[in-house]
């Protein structure tokens, strides 16, 4: 029969950095856990890649593996917390640990981005929980803000900085001027970024997060692959520097709008905020989301987005939560989906910053003028950069219009003679709507 009692048996699958976090918590605030809510945590089992590696964290008691499939299947655990991260074979484990009646928690953001839904289908077949706090902006409750703080409200749009790792990369360039190689470098010698920052300097960390807190805020079923990505990679500090001057701040930006027939919008990219944004000061490595509900209006969740202190803090919030509704015999409330269209990049409207690297002779930027008005692009303003040498930067910033015409004005741009590099364009959000 299972445990009925106050007792939560917990199977640990990974210990890492985060693990070891959550590890350390249930061990130094047991007693503070089970005063404040009467639930006694016990770390049943912990299952690492080699038992015998020396840790600096004392489990004495604990029961210690490599065989994670084992641990899953122990019928006197209540809870799996799944730490090891990727797409399998962790999603077996859960959906495993599910069937055999146990309750999950996750930090694992690509496996619910992009095989969540059948996952929650089959904990609501189950009668099981699922809890994921930890896999978006670590100690932000955003998750449970969105579920339960929201849930009378239509949220409309989120906006969000997911990535620290960019966020401080985009941060140190702004504020002395670095380029991005050199930025990257101190980010990993921080240890802000990891020693292959692919998945985070190219936007596919902070997609992942997007489509969890898409699929959370529209109630919809989201393609992940449907979620346009570009990263931070080509962004220069002469970029980062113009767009100040012109009043802007750039930030990689995950973007989920819903529009009047119910399409989404789902875009991770670098753009432009102006200053005045509530995102626009967001740096370093902390994240932030603003939500737009049409009860409260503009919301925003702030906080340092990563770390094993933060991370650990989300995922034993989720455990508590979860042992909480078992207690107080709460049926699963995870959300059922339906399925809505996403718009593809092709159709979205923007404004835009635009910048060529041109000959500086006469005549040049009535070219440039003449090719942008014949697909439809109306100008804000141009600027053109002093300079003692030719090429010269001409920077334009366009009214609102669609992304088609802008990448067919730049491709015949970027083939005129007089155009010596390839045309750059970032997006820019406004604070009134992305």
């Amino acid at each position: 029969m299972k445990n009925q009692t106050n007792l939560v048996r917990v199977g640990l699958l990974g210990l890492g950095t985060v693990g070891t976090g959550v590890a350390r918590i249930l061990i130094n605030k047991g007693a503070a856990i089970r005063r404040d809510t009467g639930l006694e945590f016990r770390l049943a089992g912990v299952c690492v890649r080699n038992p015998k590696k020396k840790r600096d964290i004392s489990l004495k008691g604990v029961r210690i593996s490599s065989r994670p499939a084992e641990l899953v299947r122990e019928k006197s655990i209540d809870q799996i917390v799944e730490l090891i991260g990727g797409v399998e074979p962790a999603g077996a484990l859960i959906a495993s640990a599910l069937r055999g009646g146990k309750d999950v928690v996750s930090a694992n953001k690509a496996l619910f981005a992009e095989r969540g839904l059948p996952l929650y289908r089959l904990a609501r077949q189950t009668g099981r929980h699922i809890g994921i706090e930890a896999a978006v902006c670590g100690g932000i409750p955003v998750i449970q803000g969105i579920q339960s703080g929201l849930a009378s409200n239509r949220i409309s749009r989120i906006v969000g900085i997911l990535n620290g790792t960019c966020n401080y990369i985009l941060s140190e360039m702004s504020r002395h001027a670095k380029p991005y190689p050199m930025a990257l470098r101190e980010a990993q010698a921080a240890g802000f970024a990891e020693s292959d920052p692919t998945l985070d300097v190219n936007g596919t960390d902070t997609a992942h997060k997007l489509a969890i807190l898409a699929r959370l805020a529209f109630k919809s079923e989201i393609p992940y692959a449907r979620i346009f990505r570009e990263g931070i990679e080509r962004v220069t500090s002469e970029d980062i520097r113009y767009a100040a001057e012109l009043g802007y701040s750039v930030k990689l930006l995950a973007i989920g709008q819903r529009e009047g027939n119910g399409a989404l919008e789902l875009r991770v990219h670098p753009a432009l905020l102006e200053k005045r944004h509530l995102l626009a000061n967001v740096s370093g490595v902390n994240n932030a989301v603003l939500v737009s509900g049409d009860e409260t209006g503009d919301i925003m969740f702030y906080g340092r987005g990563a770390g094993q202190r933060p991370t650990a803090s989300a995922v034993v919030s989720d455990m508590i939560a979860i042992a909480q509704a078992r207690r107080h015999n709460v049926n699963n409330l995870d959300p059922i989906f339906s399925t809505a269209g996403v718009r593809p990049i092709q159709e979205i409207r923007s404004r835009y910053y635009l910048r060529f690297q041109v000959l500086d002779r006469p005549g040049v930027f009535g070219t440039l003028a003449q090719i942008l008005g014949r697909h439809g692009i109306s100008l804000s303003s141009v600027v053109q950069k002093e300079t003692n040498r030719s090429p010269v930067s001409v920077i334009v910033l366009t009214h609102r219009t669609e992304e088609s015409r802008v990448q067919k004005a730049l491709t015949a741009i970027a083939a005129q003679s007089v155009v010596k590099e390839k045309p750059v364009r970032l997006r820019i959000v406004d604070p009134e709507t992305p």
